[in-house]
């Protein structure tokens, strides 16, 4: 079972995974930080000085300015700020994602390209010529 184990943890897929989530976590980070302390006072100053982190629904009674002072309270809140701050957090990576995940696309069908067959043999005077050819440059046959 240990040499089992081993085998499995061992393997470079496991291994990329691994790195993939230490690096999207810390990737994540950045784009809270981005999202949270950059693009949401932009977007609460052009609503009129709203911070959207502080949006929220009081569900038990009183009057509170912020999520603080009714948690302090014991009042259950929705805090429907932070729902959209999430959001937003979710679009803002998945488009990333997306991003790299295309560019890997592109350089992976550019390598495929490089390892084509770009020439082939002709049938008549055996010169190599380019695969999309239909006449040989040297002998003129016309090629099948």
């Amino acid at each position: 079972m240990l040499k089992g184990y081993k085998e499995f943890a061992l393997k470079s897929n496991i291994i990329d995974v691994a790195i993939g989530v230490v690096i999207g976590g810390a990737f994540g980070k950045i784009v809270t930080s981005l999202v949270n302390d950059i693009l949401m006072p932009i977007v609460g100053l052009f609503l009129g000085k709203v911070d959207l982190s502080n949006l929220f629904i009081a569900l038990g009674g009183g009057n509170f300015n912020t999520v603080q002072e009714a948690k302090k309270a014991g009042v259950a809140t929705i805090n429907f700020g932070l729902f959209i701050n999430n959001i937003i957090d979710f679009l803002i990576i998945t488009l990333s994602i997306y991003i790299v995940f295309k560019q890997m696309i592109k350089f992976t069908k550019k390598n495929e390209n490089n390892n084509e067959i770009k020439t082939k043999e002709c049938q008549y005077c055996l010169n190599d010529i380019n695969v999309k050819a239909t006449r040989c440059p040297s002998c003129t046959s016309i090629l099948e």
